[in-house]
């Protein structure tokens, strides 16, 4: 798992890896980039191991070749070109069973909302999904470099779908990367639309407990957030065309 040779991949584990290199991209159109920085990651339900954006690359860059195998156990040695975070990764799959994909960034609007104390109000349709759901990690804004602060991150994640990383950015986690990549821009837009709203200075309103638990439950159901992942494979696609043809390509059946 850590040799530098190219390792064959299952069509689950090939499909899990396309996965990942067109969630990068899509958060890139979102605003997500900061140089080669954050990682978006996905593991098959069950396994000890998972797949992540490579330390070299920027999400606007990804490809299926950046994705590098890793071990949950952090014991186990990780291959070279592993991300610096990978800790935070490896803490969070292995607190959470339930979770399957990643994203780390720091997006502009998710990491000013983490700087303040503001509550996530649901003004948007994108706040409801995050409304009393988000965690908060303030013990330091230093790079995830161990695995004793991921643990620290993941204990306030909690059972959330995503903790702030106090002057940092976020963690957004999801049963698939689908989820993990659809929420983190969702999270990001409903950030940037709260903290406009607070920028006017003037009161502003918020939906109510009913509206927001039928949001959640119809808005954010699984067969709506495939649609939304499957329009941002499109729209991926449209800005990178070199991307549809990853699917077919059969050099992209390997990782280091």
């Amino acid at each position: 798992m850590t040799t530098d040779e190219p390792q064959p991949l299952s069509p689950v584990e090939r499909r899990l890896v396309l996965q990942v290199a067109i969630g990068a991209r899509m958060l890139s159109l979102d605003g997500h980039d900061d140089f080669n920085q954050g990682q978006i990651s996905a593991r098959i339900p069950g396994r000890d191991e998972f797949f992540i954006k490579g330390a070299l690359v920027g999400f606007d860059e990804a490809a299926p070749g950046d994705v590098v195998r890793c071990p949950v156990d952090h014991t186990l040695p990780a291959p070279p070109l592993a991300p610096p975070e990978l800790p935070l990764h490896q803490a969070v799959y292995r607190a959470r069973p339930d979770v399957n994909g990643i994203v780390h960034s720091h997006a502009p609007y998710t990491l000013l909302f983490g700087a303040t104390d503001l509550p996530m109000h649901p003004v948007s349709h994108d706040g409801a999904y995050f409304r009393d759901r988000i965690g908060l990690f303030t013990e330091t804004s230093n790079t995830v470099l161990d695995i004793e602060t991921g643990e620290h991150i993941a204990k306030d994640l909690g059972e959330h779908p995503a903790v702030l990383l106090r002057n940092h950015g976020g963690v957004i986690v999801g049963k698939s990367v689908r989820h993990a990549a659809v929420f983190a821009q969702v999270l990001e837009r409903a950030c940037r639309l709260q903290l406009t709203a607070e920028s006017t200075g003037v009161p502003y309103t918020w939906s109510t407990e009913q509206d927001v638990a039928a949001k959640q439950d119809f808005i954010y159901a699984d067969l709506s957030v495939r649609s939304y992942w499957d329009y941002a494979v499109r729209r991926v696609g449209r800005h990178w065309p070199e991307t549809t043809e990853w699917d077919r390509n059969r050099h992209t059946e390997v990782v280091r």
